[in-house]
């Protein structure tokens, strides 16, 4: 035997239905409960569009309008050449119109260079092992120091025993 939700509930099964339906809380969508984007200033130094197998980095030309020639001319000789304006259409706007590197890409006091990411690499690995070595030679002097009386890194081990439960 099968029953209608009239039967089981009565003729008022629609109007019911309809009540329920327009006393719901209407949904809300994502764009709805989309949180506000709140404000930030703008970054000083525009992100550069990257092209494949290039490190893009900006080098200090200048500080409070003193010309650093020594740090731009190690950079250049690190690698390191200035990327043209026809490279990077959208920075046209923004360059620095005293600038002494009238073809390049200056901003505030920095020049826009890039470099190839296999020589960025080389040069990380070459600093890194740098590193390692000056923190193993201070490692090693500081070890020096140490006495089998009183050493300077004891091995800590806790020990746990239990009863011969006699």
């Amino acid at each position: 035997m099968t029953r209608s939700i009239e039967d089981t509930f009565g003729e008022d099964t629609d109007d019911a239905a309809m009540n329920v339906a327009t006393t719901r809380a209407p949904r809300k969508s994502r764009e709805e409960t989309k949180r506000v984007q709140s404000w930030a200033p703008a970054s000083t130094l525009p992100e550069p569009d990257k092209q494949p197998g290039y490190a893009y980095r900006w080098v200090r030309v200048s500080t409070l309008n003193e010309k650093d020639p020594r740090n731009i001319s190690s950079k250049l000789r690190e690698g390191w050449e200035p990327v043209r304006i026809e490279e990077q259409p959208q920075f046209k706007l923004m360059v620095d119109p005293d600038s002494r590197f009238k073809d390049n890409i200056e901003v505030a006091g920095l020049l826009l260079c890039k470099a190839p990411k296999e020589l960025m690499s080389q040069r990380k690995d070459y600093f890194a092992g740098k590193n390692q070595a000056q923190m193993e030679s201070v490692d090693n002097n500081f070890m020096r120091e140490s006495d089998a009386r009183m050493p300077l890194f004891r091995e800590k081990k806790s020990t746990t025993s239990f009863g011969k439960g006699r």
